[in-house]
């Protein structure tokens, strides 16, 4: 198999998956950056945040479009529950153990 075909197996593979467990998928990535930064109170904790905003930032937006298939007070409870999480953000020390745990259950619901 020469990288080319690698390649576009994993593209397909990728594609077939379920979007929502690719959702999941992204939260837990930002969700280890934020476990690396427990450890760390310089560049690394500012990245992980940083993540976590984006994170947050695009779910947010992906949930108050108005072709969201989710229920609408599903879409409206996540959209408070990511407010709370930018306000936490915002602090000059967030609470990188709930920012965490938030995401965990994100993820978890995403993925049944």
């Amino acid at each position: 198999m020469t990288l080319a075909d690698f390649v576009r197996a994993y593209g397909a593979a990728r594609a077939a998956r379920d979007p929502r467990e690719q959702e999941a998928e992204v939260i837990r990535r930002v969700t280890f950056g934020l476990r690396g930064a427990l450890q760390d109170d310089g560049p690394a904790r500012i990245r992980a945040v940083a993540d976590n905003r984006r994170l947050w930032l695009a779910m947010e937006t992906a949930l108050v479009d108005p072709s969201n298939q989710l229920p609408t007070p599903m879409r409206a409870g996540l959209v408070s529950l990511g407010r709370a999480v930018l306000r936490e953000m915002d602090t000059p020390s967030p609470d990188i153990d709930f920012l965490i745990e938030v995401n965990e259950q994100v993820a978890a619901g995403l993925t049944g």
